[in-house]
């Protein structure tokens, strides 16, 4: 205390000509109007930049919120367009709700390689959340992968960039199919197989899933046609796809779960064992 009252001593004038400033400035901006629409221009200012910051700062607090509720509502609409069997009629949600094929999880890349041969993605949705095996991975730009290993609360996700696993594929313009593999060179591109040669294909076409598969729904993109090369040992094409997805930056996935998969899946075994 004694501190304090030697400082307002010492500083004794110094303060009584700060308080003597201050009032004098006040009078001033009560008496005149026009430095008063100044320093309350001013004031205005002030208060709305740090207004703003403080917007700011709470939306980018709440971007993980915003991000959650944008893939919740991409995973609706892209359960909705899965499920339209007539395009030229669309279905009010509640029309669909409980009679779905196909239904959508939402989930999270935690770990992604790109690096080997065969690459895989690890998710934050496991079993809990209904995550199986043999499930198609795919986000808003095209596919991503297949889910190969789930544990509760995980699971892990065959990248399409791997050189082990082809996925039934086509050229959307003509239909022509193909199987989707890798060559293990370049993150950005992926190779169409086995199109044969008298498929009409160019450079910029799209390649889709094709209706072959029962992981994927049909015509999810994937890339567009790059370069084309004969392989003279077969006689098809192969094609540089360049994917539309960048497979090295993935976020939010969606996991496709195909309600008739078992059932389509136990009536082609029955028919491999009648062979």
């Amino acid at each position: 205390m004694q501190q304090i009252f030697n400082f307002v001593f010492k500083n004794s004038y110094r303060m009584l000509f700060l308080l003597l400033m201050f009032i004098s400035l006040l009078l001033t901006i009560q008496s005149h109007s026009y430095h008063k629409s100044k320093i309350i221009s001013s004031a205005n200012s002030f208060t709305g930049g740090v207004y703003q910051m403080t917007s700011n700062i709470e939306g980018y607090f709440n971007l993980k919120i915003q991000n959650e509720e944008l893939a919740k509502e991409n995973a609706r609409l892209k359960s909705l367009l899965f499920n339209i069997k007539d395009s030229t009629k669309v279905p009010s949600i509640d029309s669909i709700n409980g009679v779905k094929k196909i239904d959508i999880i939402i989930a999270k890349v935690i770990r992604n390689s790109y690096s080997s041969q065969v690459n895989f993605l690890t998710l934050d949705s496991g079993s809990k959340q209904g995550v199986q095996p043999e499930m198609g991975v795919i986000n808003s730009l095209g596919i991503v992968g297949v889910i190969e290993n789930v544990s509760p609360k995980y699971s892990t996700v065959l990248s399409i960039l791997n050189t082990e696993s082809p996925i039934n594929a086509k050229i959307k313009k003509s239909n022509h199919i193909g199987s989707l593999t890798w060559n293990g060179k370049n993150t950005g591109y992926v190779q169409l197989v086995d199109v044969p040669r008298l498929a009409s294909v160019k450079k910029g076409d799209t390649i889709v899933t094709g209706a072959q598969s029962t992981i994927f729904p049909e015509n999810i993109n994937i890339g567009s046609i790059d370069k084309i090369y004969i392989d003279n040992q077969t006689n098809f094409y192969t094609i540089d796809v360049k994917l539309f997805n960048d497979m090295t930056s993935l976020g939010h996935v969606y996991i496709i779960k195909n309600k008739d998969t078992p059932e389509i899946t136990n009536l082609e075994n029955k028919s491999k064992k009648d062979e």
